[in-house]
């Protein structure tokens, strides 16, 4: 998926004529503490709180102030991993996506972002999880789906995560299959070690209901 895919327009840019207390009362109403600035259509940069939290006038205009972030967007062809870097790497609320030129196309928001992943990782699809400890070296996803599909089953998702100074790595594994002792077991048979399972339904997976909260708490 790329950058472009994820732009939303519920938050609108501020330009370098604005005042500062309308940088405040948008902040404020979308719960964000950055917002883009432009001219015209060009992307100017991005405005955070600390760059204005010493300036006692707030009818000052943006264009007073020096801008902290650098080069804190993302061009619309950019993968969204990249954003979910400018996101951790910049502490960002939101992501400015510009094109080739310069010209502002629009931002994305942590909500797209946490979306995004919820349909990557099958959140609302009911089925089993597993998670696996492995050494890096026998990662092979190409075995695992044998293992799962052997049991009739498909991945519906996957991801790996490592941990540094270790040649151990775990990888998460959801299904689409409740019962998923038949899969366990296989899998114990070619000597990996489960580091823990759970069994999801429509009725008790309480995935999407976490995700839902979610997405009422930020309220973007």
């Amino acid at each position: 998926m790329f950058a472009a895919e994820l732009i939303t327009d519920i938050i609108s840019p501020v330009n370098l004529s604005d005042p500062i207390q309308k940088v405040i009362d948008r902040m404020v109403e979308f719960r964000v503490r950055h917002l883009p600035v432009v001219n015209e259509d060009q992307f100017v940069g991005l405005i955070a709180e600390d760059d204005f939290v010493s300036e006692p006038n707030t009818q000052t205009p943006i264009s007073a102030l020096s801008l902290s972030l650098v080069n804190p967007y993302v061009l619309e062809g950019q993968h969204i991993y990249d954003v979910i870097w400018m996101f951790y790497q910049l502490k960002l609320t939101i992501v400015p996506v510009v094109d080739s030129k310069n010209t502002y196309l629009g931002l994305i928001t942590i909500n797209s972002v946490a979306e995004y992943f919820a349909q990557l990782t099958s959140v609302g699809q009911p089925g089993g999880i597993i998670v696996l400890e492995i050494d890096n070296k026998n990662n092979s996803l190409a075995h695992m789906a044998q293992i799962v599909e052997s049991d009739n089953a498909q991945i519906l998702s996957s991801y790996v995560r490592t941990f540094p100074d270790s040649t151990r790595m775990e990888v998460t594994l959801k299904v689409n299959k409740q019962d998923i002792s038949a899969i366990l077991a296989t899998f114990l048979r070619y000597e990996y070690n489960i580091k823990a399972t759970f069994n999801h339904s429509a009725e008790n997976d309480s995935s999407r209901e976490r995700y839902d909260s979610l997405m009422n708490y930020l309220n973007l």
